[in-house]
């Protein structure tokens, strides 16, 4: 019997295999039609989506945003329109942030840092104490401290929004299967959606402001705290909800006194997550009209081309991120914030509150503790100093840079956009693509298609192929029906009907909207963008893995790169390589490369050590440890960091538009000079469905393996 059900499972596998081979076999024909058929260039309708079949979406949602605006509803003798009525919510908000505000410049600055350091200590001891006064006093010293109180009043009122918005949204989800599969979707939205997008109707309602900024943090950080709430509850055990309801407890009871304390390490996490959201909108709140906070400080600078000035104003962010990020770390692996000794917790409000008081009567009578002197600040020595030596790497080895850009930009960046039949021309590679040329390349191609075949399976060899035809023709000359085809095959192959159905009709509506030349030109920066993020990123990881040294090194790098704001990145490479598509592929690179890195080590760091053990007993070398037994057991956390470099190499899209990009990230941007909701929704949209297809074939796909690894079950 277990004979023959083996047997039927062989069979039904090698159906399978068969199936799928066929699916490819017929898909190769289709491309290679399309791309016959489409040899007319952008002008042919294969290549660029005809604008006579083009669905309106983007002028359906301003017809909508129109209607609301004008929307009068009468009660009575009162009259309620909705502009003004958003306009009133935004001054009703505004006021307790200007009350916040206000609080915190009345405070002498020792007696905040007096609180932030004891909060710290509290949270993990007194090496985060000491860090969390040195990079305060870092505020005070260079006279960024009433522009940082102006940021933290923004931060204090928007994570209280998002954190009880999100603890409320997720309870709902947690108790609703319903609401959960409609919330699921949401908050792919609203993590995906560029913030550029969704500012437009904002603004719109609400006018320009630090109000608009707040509502927008608010947003872009409620969706990991519901993620984590909806976790957080669903891993409390049968048996502690059983025991809560035989001790007679009420559903409400049950709820806050059971399920959540139960919750509260992983909710906790999203708190942490949430904050450092919130943090990250500081330089988009600055741009629509902040007060005059740090961001804004980074955002004068930066449109002064200032890069000493806009360093220093951006590493006080980074400070203010690290703060709240090892705080927060702190605390979530406790269960609240009075956790553990409580005694010790009053000691410390006590001294608290005597710390405070003793300093606000101090600066009465020394003035200095009130109102650090400007005198005093070395901030324009030390921007001359970064000025003047940005100037010098500049001018003196222009000629280098100049190589580096015109290197990367003609033989990788030009040949993934147009393709090697466009980029290879004599002023820019040196020679003509002949049809001798075009013949070894083809036979190249087929030949690693064949050994990828022989070595791995008929997978890889596919993979070869598309990689090669891609790379002939160029990412934004690809077919559209072609391009649709292929990523819903992987789609069903990887994740079955769900997600070639979500691959079918996300890239069907960028099509349609009239986006995909736009979409194509994304796509090719930010595949170019990941692929070196990748590799230069896993090689750190791997390096760091195996050495506690290069670990401790790195650590604070990847800190700095994914707290530091983004506009202040592209200063030096602005000033290095100017405006170009090189440019925006650095830069997106800066902020990628940060989760291929950490997710590498992770992964490697996490792979059981007697696993190790038995293969150096088995007399495997250090590379035969590391591709057969590390890597193979490690995939699934590579994965997810595949998976999170190429979400956050399209999240800089928009940030990439300001450097000479076109793109989807272009059209919100240009959206949002013109005020236009429906294109720069549709442009959001358009890099949210891309994030979101990508997304659930990689978790499609590392779930598998996992599977086969024996490390989940296969659902």
């Amino acid at each position: 019997m277990a004979t023959r059900t083996a047997k039927s499972l062989k069979q039904a596998r090698s159906l399978s295999t068969d199936t799928e081979f066929l699916t490819w076999l017929v898909v190769a024909v289709v491309v290679v039609i399309c791309f016959w058929l489409g040899r007319g260039g952008e002008h042919n309708w294969l290549i660029k989506y005809p604008k006579t079949t083009i669905v309106g979406v983007a002028e359906w949602i301003n017809q909508f945003m129109a209607w609301f605006l004008s929307i009068e509803v009468t009660i009575g003798s009162l009259t309620l329109a909705v502009k003004p009525f958003f306009r009133g919510v935004s001054a009703v908000i505004s006021f307790p942030m200007g009350w916040i505000q206000d609080l915190l410049h009345w405070l002498p600055w020792p007696a905040s840092i007096s609180i932030f350091a004891l909060l710290a200590y509290r949270a993990q001891g007194v090496g985060l104490a000491l860090f969390t006064v040195f990079a305060l006093l870092y505020m005070v010293i260079l006279g960024y401290w009433l522009e940082s109180m102006n940021t933290l009043s923004l931060v204090f009122m928007s994570i209280p929004l998002a954190l009880s918005a999100g603890l409320l949204l997720g309870i709902w989800a947690h108790k609703s299967h319903r609401i959960n599969s409609f919330m699921q979707p949401t908050l792919d939205l609203m993590q995906t959606v560029p913030t550029f997008a969704y500012l437009i109707p904002i603004l719109l309602l609400f006018g320009f402001g630090p109000v608009v900024g707040l509502i927008a943090s608010s947003i872009y950080a409620c969706p990991p705290m519901v993620r984590n709430v909806i976790l957080g509850l669903s891993r409390v055990s049968n048996e502690v909800i059983e025991a809560g309801k035989m001790s007679g407890t009420t559903p409400r009871q049950l709820l806050w006194k059971v399920e959540i304390p139960s919750a509260m390490p992983t909710i906790m996490i999203g708190v942490n997550q949430s904050v450092m959201a919130a943090l990250s909108m500081v330089i988009i709140a600055a741009i629509i009209g902040s007060s005059q906070d740090i961001g804004w400080e980074v955002l004068s600078a930066m449109r002064k081309a200032a890069f000493g000035e806009s360093l220093l104003a951006g590493i006080v962010i980074a400070l203010i991120a690290m703060i709240f990020d090892r705080i927060g770390r702190g605390f979530s692996e406790q269960r609240s914030l009075l956790v553990g000794n409580t005694d010790n917790a009053r000691h410390l409000l006590v001294i608290a509150a005597i710390l405070v008081a003793g300093f606000i009567i101090l600066s009465w009578f020394i003035p200095v503790l009130r109102n650090y002197p400007t005198d005093w600040s070395p901030t324009r020595w030390l921007a001359t100093q970064l000025n003047a030596g940005l100037d010098w790497v500049v001018g003196n080895h222009h000629e280098t840079l100049d190589e580096i850009r015109n290197s990367f930009f003609f033989y990788f960046l030009l040949p993934l956009r147009v393709g090697l039949e466009t980029s290879i021309r004599p002023h820019t590679w040196g020679f003509a693509l002949t049809p001798i040329l075009v013949a070894g390349y083809a036979i190249l191609v087929s030949s690693l298609a064949v050994a990828a075949g022989t070595v791995w399976n008929w997978r890889a060899a596919v993979a070869v192929a598309l990689t090669g035809t891609i790379v002939y023709f160029g990412i934004s000359k690809i077919p559209w029906p072609a391009f649709i085809l292929i990523v819903t095959v992987i789609g069903w192959q990887v994740g079955g009907w769900r997600e070639a159905l979500l691959a079918f009709f996300g890239f069907t509506f960028i099509a349609v909207t009239g986006i995909w030349s736009y979409a194509m030109l994304s796509v090719y920066l930010c595949t170019a963008a990941v692929l070196t993020s990748f590799l230069l990123g896993g090689l750190i990881g791997v390096w760091a893995a195996h050495n506690d040294r290069v670990s401790r090194f790195v650590r604070p790098f990847n800190d700095t790169l994914q707290t530091m704001p983004l506009f202040v990145l592209l200063i030096p490479v602005l000033m290095f390589f100017q405006i170009g598509e090189f440019t925006a592929y650095l830069a997106i690179i800066l902020y990628a490369i940060v989760p291929a890195i950490r997710y590498t080590e992770h992964g490697l760091r996490q792979v059981p050590v007697d696993i190790v053990d038995a293969a150096e007993s088995m007399g495997c070398s250090g590379w035969q440890k590391l591709w057969q037994v590390k890597f193979p057991l490690a995939v699934p956390e590579i994965m997810l960091g595949l998976n999170q470099t190429i979400m956050f190499g399209l999240a800089m899209l928009v940030i990439a538009s300001l450097v000479g990009t076109r793109g989807l990230g272009q059209q919100i941007y240009v959206a949002l000079n013109a005020g236009d909701t429906g294109k720069g929704i549709v442009a959001g949209l358009g890099i949210a469905l891309i994030a979101i297809v990508t997304d659930r074939m990689i978790q499609a796909w590392s779930h598998r393996q996992k599977a086969a690894l024996g490390l989940a079950s296969d659902e």
